[in-house]
């Protein structure tokens, strides 16, 4: 059978949710998956992520440029973790058939630390369900890189069963150095598991990485298995990852991961910040939250504790609609990447409640000014209310069965900051 037919029918065995941006080479994938489309790729990683918490597995497809979009939530995954597998189909184009660039998402591996199969035409299932299997033993997402030789070329339908196991989200009571000291312990143990994969097959010279010809087939890309480095000669589409990164170590281990009482404090919202009444309403109804960068994310952080994740800047709103149903976000994160998901949710009537922090600033900056976003959302037809209006807030602080935005109004008092409780 066709590449592109058996990836589909293993992407559709292997995975619970399917989400795509079309794009060369990637479009008919997509199609034969019957792949929801969304707004941009961004997003589509976002509600990938939301089923992961779900503890559903969740195949995000898009074209090579497309993973420049989906950059942010990306990284931030590898440090904050998942629970259900993800995997973010990369259709490369080496040689620019239908792209306005020959970009190489397997530098993304480098960058994300992330594991990156690169099937052969016997291997195809096996490298679906093996990149949903590291996703979630190493907590973070995976990328099964796919070209236009692979997709046209004529594979093995050699099924494999599903294995779904469970990744972890990092603890609460880490630090953000200790969430990244506890991803790169796993990033360390990647290594061992590339070296054993049996996707990898070896006889000697020349070497094909993916679907390029070779006597030895290399299929986990990144990170390069150790025997890689023995080959002289590599075959491989596209730019010379592979022969470029054999030999390629581990960082070096450090200490345990560090903790708040490690540290000895934590920090949570200005001892005067107007949006604290609404935050011990949210923690009497006991909602849990998908958190954003900025002020938000101290919904994380005790004595609110509310928050299940945070995936970055604008990601709060499509990872709750697919998971908690209520996204705690700020004006400027709202408004800098949070509204084209915003759309996508109302678009597709999706459960969320998405609760807006105005304050007019980007207070955890140097409370810059930032647009008032109300204009903008007037197609939602937010609810506004007044921070201190604790009454108003108990009434419509509550979700529904579809969409519903909350725009809560408050000003940071000058000279204020986060206060730092010792632990």
């Amino acid at each position: 059978m066709k590449g592109v037919t058996g990836l589909a029918d293993a992407v559709l065995r292997y995975t619970d949710r399917r989400y795509t941006v079309p794009g060369f080479p990637i479009t008919n994938l997509g199609d034969l998956t019957k792949a929801e489309m969304v707004i941009n790729e961004k997003t589509a990683l976002e509600y990938a992520l939301g089923d992961s918490i779900s503890r559903r597995r969740a195949a995000v497809i898009i074209k090579n440029v497309g993973v420049n979009a989906c950059a942010d939530p990306l990284l931030q995954a590898t440090a904050q973790g998942l629970i259900g597998g993800v995997v973010l189909v990369a259709g490369d184009d080496p040689d620019s058939i239908g792209s306005q660039t020959a970009q190489d998402s397997r530098y993304y591996g480098e960058l994300a630390e992330l594991p990156v199969i690169e099937p052969d035409e016997n291997t195809c299932y096996a490298a679906v369900e093996s990149a949903l299997e590291a996703s979630e033993k190493f907590s973070r997402v995976a990328i099964l890189r796919l070209t236009p030789q692979i997709l046209d070329a004529e594979i093995a339908s050699h099924i494999v069963p599903r294995r779904d196991r469970k990744g972890r989200l990092s603890e609460r009571t880490w630090t953000m150095n200790g969430r990244i000291t506890a991803a790169e312990q796993l990033y360390r143990e990647m290594f061992a598991w590339s070296d054993k994969s049996l996707l990898n097959t070896w006889n000697g010279e020349p070497a094909g990485a993916g679907a390029a010809p070779g006597n030895t087939r290399i299929v986990t890309v990144h990170p390069l298995p150790g025997r890689a480095g023995e080959i002289r000669d590599i075959r491989e589409f596209g730019r010379t990852f592979v022969r470029d990164h054999r030999g390629l170590r581990p960082p070096f281990p450090k200490e345990r991961p560090e903790a708040m009482e490690d540290r000895g404090y934590y920090r949570t919202f200005c001892v005067d910040c107007p949006f604290r009444p609404m935050m011990n309403i949210l923690r009497e109804r006991g909602l849990k939250l998908i958190c954003d960068a900025g002020c938000s994310v101290l919904g994380m952080t005790p004595p609110y504790e509310l928050g299940v994740a945070s995936y970055g800047m604008g990601a709060s709103i499509a990872v709750a609609a697919q998971s908690t149903g209520v996204a705690l976000i700020g004006d400027y994160a709202l408004l800098h990447s949070g509204l084209n998901a915003l759309i996508d949710v109302y678009e597709k009537r999706r459960a969320l409640l998405c609760i807006v922090m105005k304050n007019n600033c980007t207070a955890m900056t140097g409370r810059q000014p930032v647009c008032d976003p109300i204009p903008y959302l007037s197609w939602a037809d937010p609810v506004i209310c007044r921070a201190e209006d604790e009454g108003v807030l108990e009434e419509e602080l509550v979700a529904g069965d579809g969409p519903r935005t909350v725009v809560v109004e408050g000003e940071c008092p000058e000279g204020s900051h986060h206060e730092t409780v010792e632990c």
